[in-house]
């Protein structure tokens, strides 16, 4: 029976940072990582746009804000250090009419809480920057980058390992049991044993947690951000990142322009509802997932409120047309021609039962387990300081 000090279960880039802060912070303890599929980061963080977020856009005193600051310096000093791909290229936000400048001022004013690097500019430097970018005013963020998080991933197995830490693939969790003197969780044909265990599973995280004998506070609903990608010859036209102003009746940042660390050009998303927890195509579809999901009391109500500009996400998952419609407003020549499908993703959503989308990052503890419920976006971005704060409350149980 193989046993830990701690076991971690999801080897996601919060789960290997969890496990290899905890190998810092305590050099004796015994880490196992537990992970569900046969190789790390095969979901939210290996099918993200490789964004390293500044912080611009969160509640100041926030956790997302606070630890995206921290975690964007801790990950840029770590992917130097180990030589991984990354580029501090900065990206622009742009309002396209001046019914938008009120939101671009405040998101602004909140970088400036918040410590981001940050200048607001005029159309002539925007044309500078991008220049087949639309927009009569922007924001310039010069300390937003790009970086390949599935190499930080492999580079932190390589670390955990080293130190005799443990990463075990192909270990889906199919039971948890705990007592006052510990905890015990069947995976892989085996029982592990830990005195504590932290719940890391990204996509079915709440179900990790009610497996546990834990009742989370929130729902995971999965959303499918659906991607198109410029054609290589077309990368051109986009230097960086372009985002458009969020649409305040909508809880999603909007469609927008990503360079990949590889110099492809992702487009997107949209956001639609996933009919299955991994539903990374439309065909993709457990009717197990997908009715939870639709009889939930907190799903029914956010369909409810932001029904109009959800029926908008699902049309334009059907019709390229339409989706190339929605890119044209930040960057009028594209065209249909100029794309290709690129690959999806599906963010864990964490929902309350009475419809609000969970904001902030949410970390729930018990005993014998810390649960990481809610961690979207800029999760990947602050991941090294969020193992910091899973690590404190986890010492403290030991």
């Amino acid at each position: 029976m193989p046993h830990a000090d701690i076991l971690i279960i999801g080897g996601g880039i919060i789960g290997l940072a969890t496990a290899r802060q905890l190998q810092i912070a305590r050099p004796t303890l015994n880490v196992i990582v537990l992970e569900k599929e046969p190789r790390v980061a095969d979901h939210q963080t290996g099918r993200n746009s490789g964004v390293l977020h500044s912080g611009i856009y969160y509640k100041p005193g926030s956790l997302k804000a606070i630890n995206c600051r921290l975690g964007k310096q801790a990950m840029i000093q770590f992917c130097r250090q180990h030589d991984i791909a990354h580029d501090i290229c900065g990206k622009v936000i742009v309002a396209l009419n001046d019914d938008q400048l009120p939101a671009l001022h405040k998101i602004y004013q909140r970088g400036q809480d918040n410590g981001v690097e940050c200048h607001m500019i005029d159309r002539n430097r925007l044309t500078e920057l991008e220049p087949h970018a639309a927009g009569i005013q922007a924001i310039h963020v010069p300390e937003t980058g790009i970086v390949d998080y599935r190499a930080v991933c492999n580079t932190l197995v390589r670390l955990i390992e080293s130190k005799n830490g443990q990463v075990i693939t192909s270990a889906k969790v199919d039971a948890i049991s705990q007592r006052s003197c510990g905890i015990t969780i069947e995976a892989a044909s085996q029982e592990f044993t830990a005195s504590i265990a932290v719940n890391c599973a990204g996509l079915h995280c709440d179900r990790i947690a009610t497996l546990s004998g834990d009742t989370p506070a929130a729902k995971i609903v999965p959303f499918r951000g659906e991607y198109f990608q410029l054609k290589r010859q077309k990368s051109y036209l986009c230097r960086n990142l372009i985002y458009p102003v969020p649409d305040p009746s909508f809880p999603f940042l909007g469609v927008h322009f990503t360079r990949m660390i590889d110099g492809s050009v992702e487009c997107g998303p949209n956001a639609v509802l996933a009919f299955a927890r991994q539903g990374y195509r439309m065909r993709d579809v457990d009717i197990g997932d997908l009715l939870e999901s639709l009889f939930y009391e907190g799903f029914r109500k956010l369909a409810r409120k932001h029904w109009r500009t959800g029926a908008g996400e699902i049309w334009r998952s059907f019709s390229k047309r339409a989706f190339v419609k929605a890119l044209q407003k930040l960057m009028p020549e594209i065209t249909t021609d100029d794309l290709q499908w690129a690959p999806a993703g599906v963010r864990a959503q964490a929902l309350l039962p009475n419809g609000q989308l969970v904001d902030d990052f949410l970390i729930e503890q018990t005993e014998r387990m810390i649960h990481v419920i809610n961690a979207p976006s800029p999760a990947a971005t602050a991941s090294l300081n969020i193992a910091k704060l899973i690590v404190e409350k986890a010492v403290d149980r030991l």
